[in-house]
């Protein structure tokens, strides 16, 4: 395990959507990096074509049906 050094403001806006997604600070900052490493890697999907790739790997079953 590493330190990584970030702004205050970015920590901030961390803290706040890690209570919002109930994740700790860390885990937080984890997904985010994740998610910006995969983005990088394929600028061409949008977010949620992200999160599928990485359900669909996890060998979680998605639902083709939306909420009424």
């Amino acid at each position: 395990m590493g330190i990584v050094k970030i702004g205050e403001d970015l920590h901030d806006d961390i803290r706040r959507a890690s209570s919002v997604m109930c994740r700790s600070i860390n885990a937080q900052a984890e997904f985010w990096m994740k998610i910006g490493m995969l983005a990088e890697a394929n600028p061409t999907l949008s977010f949620s074509d992200i999160i599928k790739m990485q359900l669909e790997a996890a060998d979680i079953p998605q639902s083709d049906k939306t909420a009424a």
